[in-house]
């Protein structure tokens, strides 16, 4: 289905029994709102109803131009927009990688649009903030971020070789297919540059603004992400002030929803159902 929001037009995939608590489910880079693909029909069989847009700059209808249009408090208003258009006044929030970063900051400024927050393998973002400058070890696993703001240098690189570069970015994502499936659509005019945009619009200040969340929130993070480490991963906590689950999923990589959409389902499921398990981590 098509949206319109804040004069742009977003795909949006939706599934689930029409009269189901709604899922808003939030995708990250490079992929699209498929990624969650498998983890969607576990929450249909629970009686939900899902909707996984393609965000702003992957939706060949919402592609401004401008870097600042990309700004996080933009892509949030994307989010919250998405909802109204549906009619939705509240929803449980699903978020990974950039669209856990959304979710995060949607949560934080508007907790009356969140029932319950799913964030997955991106923290809080003043938690990211806090290990950019602080921890050298997360500074050197997010040195990638460099080359992603260089504005034709990335695209070029990422999309020479019929997308070599961006094949072997989603190299995690399971078989050539599934890669493809990510990889064809940013190979479209302005698409790379549209999903690029959102790092070079990102500031570090913007990244430590975002308020704590009081909503009930599980994080899923695992020990085999390469972009994320444990540092960021603890300093979570600190910015969560109402029910918090902190979900480990052992020798799994940062792509989660693809690699691990049982655990993932099993975890969502467990906090739309107000599981409080609040003892420390948890190994799925």
């Amino acid at each position: 289905m098509r949206i319109d929001a804040r004069g742009l037009e977003f795909v949006v995939r939706a599934g689930g029994p029409e009269g189901g608590e709604p899922v808003l489910l939030l995708h990250g880079f490079p992929q699209h709102g498929g990624e969650f693909d498998e983890v969607v029909p576990v929450l249909h069989a629970a009686g939900l109803r899902t909707y996984a847009p393609d965000q702003r700059g992957y939706s060949p209808g919402a592609r401004p131009t401008d870097v600042e249009a990309y700004r996080l408090p933009e892509l949030v208003a994307d989010a919250a927009a998405l909802l109204d258009a549906l009619g939705v006044e509240a929803a449980h929030l699903v978020g990974h990688d950039w669209g856990a970063a959304v979710a995060w900051a949607l949560a934080a400024a508007h907790p009356e649009r969140v029932r319950t927050l799913t964030a997955v393998s991106v923290p809080h973002p003043a938690a990211m903030a806090h290990a950019l400058t602080h921890d050298p070890k997360q500074k050197a696993r997010s040195s990638y971020m460099a080359l992603f703001r260089q504005a034709g240098t990335a695209e070029k690189m990422l999309l020479g070789m019929r997308a070599a570069g961006l094949r072997r970015v989603l190299s995690g994502v399971g078989d050539s297919a599934r890669v493809a499936a990510y990889a064809e659509p940013l190979r479209e005019p302005g698409a790379l540059t549209g999903a690029l945009n959102w790092y070079r619009a990102m500031s570090g200040a913007a990244l430590g603004a975002v308020g704590p969340v009081t909503v009930p929130t599980t994080y899923v993070w695992s020990d085999g992400d390469t972009a994320i480490g444990r540092g960021a991963a603890e300093e979570c906590a600190r910015h969560v002030t109402g029910d918090y689950r902190f979900v480990e999923l052992p020798g799994v990589s940062h792509w989660i929803p693809d690699e691990a959409p049982a655990p993932l389902a099993e975890a969502i499921l467990a906090r739309v159902a107000g599981d409080a398990r609040t003892d420390g981590t948890e190994e799925l």
